[in-house]
This record gives structure tokens, sequence and C-alpha cells, in this order.
């Protein structure tokens, strides 16, 4: 499966290491950037994963900042996307299986690296329960 990631200065280091993680596990990776520790506007990595998923680049992203609620509000400006601060793995969870989230965005500030793996790891692997769920879901976008 391919992942596309991105992040901003707050959440390069653990994209470097999410990466390697998701390399290691198999996973082919879209790193949308940054490609350094120096401070960059977090919106602009944001919609270079949305527009990548938009384009079918990657059927899942993880995008990450500071708090996670920074690229999420910017990613979830794209149609088709539903991106999901994902804080813990029952969020993460439930994030796929209620809500379809195509985008999980990770506060680095306040995880440990591996709680992100794990969190990154039930994202993944979850699916999507229709149903109920998919009605809900299909009145997310604005008519």
């Amino acid at each position: 499966m391919r992942v596309c990631l991105g992040s901003d200065h707050a959440g390069y280091d653990l994209k470097c290491y999410l990466t390697g993680w998701l390399k290691r596990s198999g996973y082919e990776v879209v790193d949308k950037g940054p490609f350094g520790p120096e401070s960059v506007d977090y919106p602009d990595f944001a919609h270079a994963v949305a527009s990548a998923m938009q384009k079918k680049e990657a059927p899942l992203g993880i995008l990450i900042c500071g708090s996670g609620n920074g690229v999420c509000i910017s990613a979830n400006k794209h149609d088709g996307i539903r991106a999901a601060l994902c804080w813990n793995v029952a969020i993460a969870s439930l994030a796929r299986q209620h809500n379809d989230a195509n985008i999980a965005c990770l506060p680095a500030r306040f995880i440990s690296r591996n709680m992100a793996r794990n969190i990154v790891k039930a994202f993944l692997t979850a699916e999507f329960e229709g149903g109920r769920h998919a009605v809900r879901v299909n009145k997310i976008p604005c008519k």
C-alpha cells in the first residue's frame, strides 16, 4: 500500500521516523515534505498531501504538526478528504471504521514515537465498516 506523508517543522522528526518504519514494514511512502527541519508553514504540506490523495497518488495519508490541528483543518478544505486528529489508537481505529477517514493527523508535541507508530498502524489496518456509518459519511460534504 502507498501512504502519503507530510508535516511541518514541529512534525519533521516524527515524519522521518515514521517514514523509515513504514518502509521497513513494506509500505511505499510518498513524502510531500518538508525535507529539512527549518521552519515552514503547515498548510503548504497539508495541501500537498491532500492534493496528492485527490489525484490518487495514495489511498491514505499521514499529516503531522505540533498539535495536529493545523494540518487537519487545512487538509479538510479539500473535497473528498476526511482528515481526523488522532492522538491514540482507539481514536485512529474509529476514524477509519466509523468516519472513513483517509488522513490521520498526529500531534507531534503530545505523543511519543511509540504511540505515533501504534496510531499509524491502527489507522492503516482498520477498515471502514459502512452500513449506518456510510449514511452519515455521505452527509459530510456541503451540497
